[in-house]
């Protein structure tokens, strides 16, 4: 089984959403993806049905436009534009936050659910992170996933550790963890 094929079968979307949107924003210029499936792409895998997406300058109306089109629900919020596709639970965020911007241009292709696609840089992808965790704004459960986030990353390149909060960067002195085990017992 493909990770579109994993995905179709607990999106209930059958793939055909992301597939779409993917259409969509190769139409509109330059993009990449900044959330989960970001961070998927740099570390194990965890289970998500976020698709966060950036794309350069996007002209909103004209992508809202096509969404309807092809039959996307859609919804303009303050900070972004959300799409889902019928009874899918595969939920679409473009992204308006202007600090965003410059990550398409710094893109790496890297493997997105089974697919070659752009993907913000490491060091964009941990900024992105961060933004996220120390906004108070943000939902509570949100901001602990880019906790977790964040640790997933700084386990397997350590040298992003030094920009993290105090408060992860404790996380990880010496000897502060013997195993993984510990590590999760501690952050539930």
């Amino acid at each position: 089984m493909t990770a579109m094929d994993a995905l179709g079968l607990v999106s209930g979307g059958e793939g055909r959403d992301f597939q779409a949107v993917l259409e969509i924003c190769r139409r509109h210029g330059s993009f990449c993806f900044i959330g989960g499936l970001a961070v998927n792409s740099y570390v194990e895998p965890v289970y998500t049905m976020d698709a966060d997406i950036v794309m350069i300058a996007p002209q909103w109306d004209e992508l809202k436009k096509e969404l309807l089109e092809k039959k996307f629900t859609v919804s303009d919020e303050k900070h972004s534009i959300n799409a889902r596709l019928g009874k899918s639970q595969l939920s679409i965020q473009f992204t308006k936050d202007p600090r965003y911007q410059a990550f398409p241009s710094r893109a790496q292709v890297r493997e997105v659910l089974g697919q070659q696609l752009p993907v913000a840089a490491l060091p964009d992808l941990v900024q992105g992170k961060l933004w996220a965790y120390q906004d108070p704004a943000r939902r509570l459960s949100k901001r602990e996933k880019d906790r977790l986030d964040l640790i997933r990353i700084a386990e397997k390149y350590p040298e992003h550790r030094k920009i993290l909060p105090p408060e992860l960067q404790q996380l990880f002195a010496k000897d502060s963890f013997h195993s993984m085990d510990e590590l999760s017992a501690h952050c539930h």
